[in-house]
This record gives C-alpha cells, sequence and structure tokens, in this order.
C-alpha cells in the first residue's frame, strides 16, 4: 500500500473541493463528495488491487504538516457547514443540504475523528492541543482523555466502556459507551490531577477545557447562523461521533483480555480487529490498522503495520462498510458473528 505524504493527502483531501463547492453552490457538487465517501472509496477496497507489501513510509514531519493542514480544514469546513446550512448558503432542507450535511459528517467523523486521535496520541503539547480541539468543537472533548487513560489502559476487559461486548448492538453500546468514558475519562484526569498535587477542580482541568471550549464554539456557531447555525453544529458533532463510536464498536467486538485472578494480560494484536483495504486505510489514515496502533500508541499512521494474517483478527470488509452493517443489528451477527466466534475459539 503506498504510505507516502502525496498518498494521504490526496486520499483525505479529495473531496474537500467539491464539500466547499456544495456549500457555497449546491448542486452536484454535494453529490460528488459524498459518493466519494461512501461508494467510491468503498468500491476501491472491495474490487481494486490488493498491495503484497507496504510502500516507503512518510517521514514524521510530513504526517504532522498533514495532520494540521486537516485541523484547519476541519474547522474551515465547520465554519462554512454552519453558515451554509443554517440558510445563509443552500439549507439544510433540500436534497443537496441533506448530501452535503452526510458528506461532511462523514468527514468530520472517518477524517477529523482519526487524525484528532491521531495528534491525542502525540508528545508535542502543541500537536495534541490540535487534536483537542477538534474533538472540543465535535462536543467530545471528553475523548481525548478517556481514550489515552481509560481505553488503552483497560481495552479488551470490563473496565473499558468502549470495548463492545460478544452479541452487544450497536445501539446498546453506544449508550454504555459515551456516558461511561465520559465519567471515566473525568475519574482518570481528577485522580491524574492528584498525583501531581495539583487542586481536584479549577480552571486548568481538562474537562472545565472541553466544556467551556464546546459551550464557546457553539457561540461562535450563534453568530454565523443563529439558533439554526447552533442546530447545524449540534447535528453535525452527533453525527460525527456516531462514527467514532461505530470505529470502536467494529474494532473490539467480542475481544477479550483473559482474566488471571484480578489481573488481566498483556494487550497484544489479537485483541483487535484489523482491515487490509488499502484507500480507507489512506482515508482514515491508518484507523484500520488498529492491532499496530494499541500496540504503539506513538507511532504515527504513515508508519502504521498491517499484522501477519493469523496473528490478529481480520475483518470481512473494510472498516467504513462494516461500520455501516453494524447499524442494522441482525445483519451484523449474521455477518461478524462467525469470524468473532471463529477467533474466540482459537
Amino acid at each position: 500500500m503506498p504510505r507516502s505524504f502525496l498518498a494521504f493527502t490526496l486520499a483525505t483531501l479529495a473531496p474537500i473541493p467539491f464539500l466547499v463547492a456544495g456549500a457555497l453552490f449546491g448542486g452536484w457538487a454535494c453529490w460528488i463528495a459524498l459518493l466519494y465517501i461512501t461508494l467510491f472509496v468503498a468500491a476501491v477496497d472491495e474490487f481494486g488491487p490488493v498491495f503484497a507489501s507496504d510502500g516507503e513510509a512518510a517521514d514524521d514531519e510530513e504526517a504532522d504538516q498533514l495532520s494540521l493542514m486537516l485541523v484547519l480544514v476541519h474547522f474551515v469546513l465547520l465554519a462554512l457547514m454552519v453558515w451554509s446550512l443554517s440558510g445563509k448558503g443552500i439549507g439544510l432542507f433540500s436534497l443537496d443540504g441533506v448530501a452535503l450535511f452526510a458528506a461532511t459528517g462523514l468527514f468530520m467523523g472517518q477524517v477529523s475523528n482519526s487524525n484528532a486521535h491521531e495528534l491525542i496520541h502525540r508528545g508535542a503539547r502543541g500537536l495534541r492541543r490540535a487534536g483537542t480541539w477538534v474533538y472540543i468543537s465535535l462536543l467530545f472533548g471528553h475523548h481525548a482523555s478517556a481514550h489515552p487513560l481509560v481505553h488503552h489502559v483497560h481495552v479488551g476487559t470490563p473496565n473499558d466502556p468502549n470495548t463492545s461486548r460478544m452479541n452487544e448492538s450497536f445501539y446498546r453500546f453506544v449508550r454504555r459507551a459515551w456516558v461511561g468514558s465520559f465519567k471515566k475519562g473525568l475519574a482518570a484526569e481528577t485522580a491524574r490531577r492528584a498525583q501531581l498535587e495539583r487542586a481536584q477542580w479549577d480552571y486548568r482541568h481538562p474537562y472545565v477545557l472541553y466544556v467551556g471550549g464546546a459551550i464557546a464554539l457553539l457561540f461562535v456557531s450563534f453568530l454565523i447562523g443563529g439558533l439554526k447555525g447552533v442546530g447545524v453544529h449540534l447535528c453535525l458533532a452527533a453525527f460525527a461521533q456516531t462514527q467514532l463510536m461505530l470505529s470502536d464498536y467494529v474494532q473490539h467486538y467480542g475481544l477479550e483480555r483473559a482474566a488471571d485472578g484480578a489481573r488481566f494480560e498483556p494487550v497484544t494484536a489479537k485483541h483487535s480487529w484489523n482491515a487490509p483495504h488499502w484507500l480507507s486505510s489512506l482515508w482514515m489514515l491508518g484507523a484500520p490498522r488498529h492491532s499496530d496502533h494499541h500496540a504503539h500508541p506513538g507511532k504515527r499512521f504513515t508508519a502504521l503495520e498491517n499484522p501477519v494474517r493469523g496473528e490478529a483478527p481480520m475483518l470481512p470488509h473494510a472498516l467504513p462498510v462494516m461500520a455501516f452493517i453494524a447499524l442494522y443489528p441482525k445483519l451484523w451477527k449474521k455477518v461478524m458473528n462467525p469470524h468473532a466466534e471463529a477467533w474466540r475459539a482459537a
């Protein structure tokens, strides 16, 4: 699979001109953006060429440059869509508006989320803050705490609200995961501040930033589009959050770490589902290569590797396709349970 700076850039930024044109003028541009993000990516993954090995990875500086570029794109798109879909442009309540909303929500949920996830694992404070603010804009700021402090520590155990259980539907999972990650992230951050001998609650507590920042950005949306602008922002954030929750649901479905008394076995490649499909891996900044991410959280997306077959569980279809199937619980169990049961038995 190509892993150059150019490959990731082309894959992630390809729909941006059409999203912008759709926001300004409506029409065919809205539909081209939506078709690229959905049918085109899925078709290339399903029927496109299979690469026997990865190309040379982009260097760290190029990866960070693309991440920062995508942060800028995210905030420009958010402001533009609030303006346009609130009625200043094409408006939401039309076929073009619905297509544009869906395409933008998918971009924010699949690309902006993957990029923010990448950045909150960076060691540099500026990069980490950039990722945090993307999550805050999606009204999901607590993920910047809950993901590294809870999910990465407790994945595959009952202590992780973001590990989906065998035969648990997505709809049951999302209710448990959203509330659970908020509460457990809050507890982890408060405990961490106590260890650093800081006041448990003051203006520097991350959750103050998450909630206060979300309110501030919603006020900006009010200035741009009034109450309709706030509504558009809320709906885009909810749609993007759903994409994030779907990724968590799919990538850990039915996988458990064996318990030995009060302790659990170490996290290994077998505790995450992976997908070898190349275009969605570029589009989602390596997110389908999930085992390597859990093994090396600080590794940049350009360097993530797919595990050897047999070493880790593989999804039967590309990650975005499996996320779509997860919306239909009966179909999900029919497609996914045989793979999950075979892996658990092995």
